[in-house]
């Protein structure tokens, strides 16, 4: 599995300290560092099954600063993706990416139904 996520976000460590503490193995990435990539977003959107608007990071100061709040009803979905892509912190995280799933921000029973079976 795949863990992406910002080092120095509250969230990000709670959902690391949990996964530790379960045993439960995985790749982590710095979405900072290795912002993921249009086709990757595509992709995760796809196997989520969510609302694009779930990936924004909606609390973040990229997002009030841009005023996204304001424009993301009217943006295409292109522009949707392409702007994800362009700066790692736009994107909601913890992601998880596993075989049959991707999980969006960190809810603990959200993520007990998909990793602890």
């Amino acid at each position: 599995m795949l863990f992406i996520c910002y080092p120095k976000c509250s969230t990000c460590k709670k959902a690391q300290a949990w996964m530790d503490a379960k045993g439960i193995q995985y790749e982590s990435r710095d979405i900072k560092l290795q912002n993921p990539t249009e086709d990757d977003l595509r992709q995760w959107h796809k196997q989520s099954g969510l609302p694009l608007r779930r990936f924004f990071n909606t609390s973040g100061l990229q997002y009030k600063a841009l005023s996204l709040k304001e424009k993301l009803p009217t943006m295409s979905e292109e522009e949707q993706f392409f702007l994800l892509a362009s700066d790692g912190m736009l994107v909601r995280r913890p992601l998880l990416i596993g075989d049959s799933f991707v999980l969006v921000g960190f809810q603990e029973n959200e993520w007990a139904d998909h990793l602890l079976v």
